[in-house]
């Protein structure tokens, strides 16, 4: 295994200006991620500047197989924390060969909502708290947990810390790092109320790039958890009964919610997300009606609802925010299974470009 080891961390640059590009981009289900690597003859760090290149469609349920062929345009561009130096991950969306977004890219419709002038204008941040659950590969039960059986009541793991609270900690930290270095804005981590959930949060980021990150950030656990032999999920009740969900709450602000008087914009625009409750519901991750029950810090999924500091509201106002008169907004409404291209853009769509 040694000698594999030391294949593996070859460093490129002693030999070829060569580099390697890993093209990554969200397969047929809207969740799960594909990537495939090619050669270059140089390093290059602007996506315009990259090629397109093309793949099966057939083998991801994402074209028929008498027309398999999908093309893959390369949107962003960040460090690879596996092969280093000067190789690359790149982050794609997928279109037909006459150039028509396919079905499952949702980038595509998200761009065109935040190159909106009046969007630009107002500057959209978000900071995303994305959770995921680890499983025992062979089982699918969450690590740390015994085969068919149940740990002790929730209560001691959120951010617990300890042999019997905190389960595969060297995975989360080896992602914290290699999101940072990827150069992902990758802004905490911490353990999260069911054991064997975990939760690690990116933002702020604007616009169209926190979409990009947070696929980016979810490519790399999966990598980290396939070299590990753990099992991700980002089903938003992995298990059924006392305990809690997933979710994606996403935090949201405008520039005119940042500046003085920004409260009162911030009470208009959840007065719009309220009035859309439906079609966000609808577009916020599949199965969240398992997790949104009203119990475990959630809202009912029927209910729109808001408040300062209220865990069991729709969206949450935080007390900061509150006292300044000024600041952001949690959507807690989001499943841990969302896609953030549509999610952000939805926000930003009701919030700044819709008129009830």
């Amino acid at each position: 295994m040694s000698a594999l080891n030391d294949l593996i961390n070859l460093n490129l640059a002693d030999t070829t200006d060569k580099i390697i590009a890993e093209y990554i981009w969200v397969g047929g289900s809207g969740i799960d991620l594909r990537s495939k690597a090619r050669t270059l003859t140089g390093p290059v760090t602007d996506p315009a500047k990259l090629p397109k290149w093309n793949y099966d469609g057939s083998s991801t349920d994402q074209a028929p197989g008498h027309d398999s062929e999908v093309i893959l345009y390369p949107q962003a561009v960040y460090k690879d924390p596996f092969r280093r130096g000067n190789n690359i991950l790149v982050m794609c969306d997928a279109y037909t060969p006459a150039g028509e977004p396919i079905p499952t890219n949702k980038r595509f419709d998200a761009a065109k909502v935040f190159s909106h002038p009046d969007v630009v204008a107002e500057e959209p941040w978000y900071g995303i708290e994305q959770e995921y659950t680890l499983l025992q590969k062979d089982v699918h039960w969450p690590i740390g947990w015994p085969v068919g059986g149940f740990p002790g009541p929730q209560g001691p793991y959120y951010c617990g810390v300890g042999a019997d609270k905190a389960f595969c900690r060297d995975i989360v930290d080896s992602h914290y790092k290699a999101c940072l270095y990827a150069g992902i804005n990758i802004s905490g981590i911490n353990g999260e109320v069911m054991p064997g959930q975990w939760e690690f949060q990116v933002g702020p980021s604007v616009g169209i790039s926190a979409g990009d990150q947070i696929w980016v950030a979810r490519y790399i656990l999966e990598r980290i958890t396939e070299i590990a032999g753990v099992v991700l999920t980002f089903d938003p009740k992995p298990i059924k009964g006392d305990w809690n969900g997933a979710g994606a709450h996403t935090n949201y602000s405008t520039k005119s919610m940042r500046a003085d008087g920004g409260f009162d914009v911030i009470k208009k625009a959840i007065e719009k997300l309220g009035l859309r409750h439906k079609q966000h519901i609808s577009a916020y991750g599949e199965g969240n009606e398992r997790r949104l029950t009203g119990r475990h810090e959630t809202a009912d999924i029927n209910t729109f609802s808001w408040g300062v500091a209220n865990r069991g509201a729709s969206v949450r106002v935080g007390r900061d925010t509150e006292k300044e008169g000024k600041g952001y907004f949690e959507d807690r409404r989001p499943a841990s299974n969302m896609d953030p291209y549509v999610v952000t853009s939805m926000i930003a769509e009701t919030t700044i470009l819709w008129k009830p």
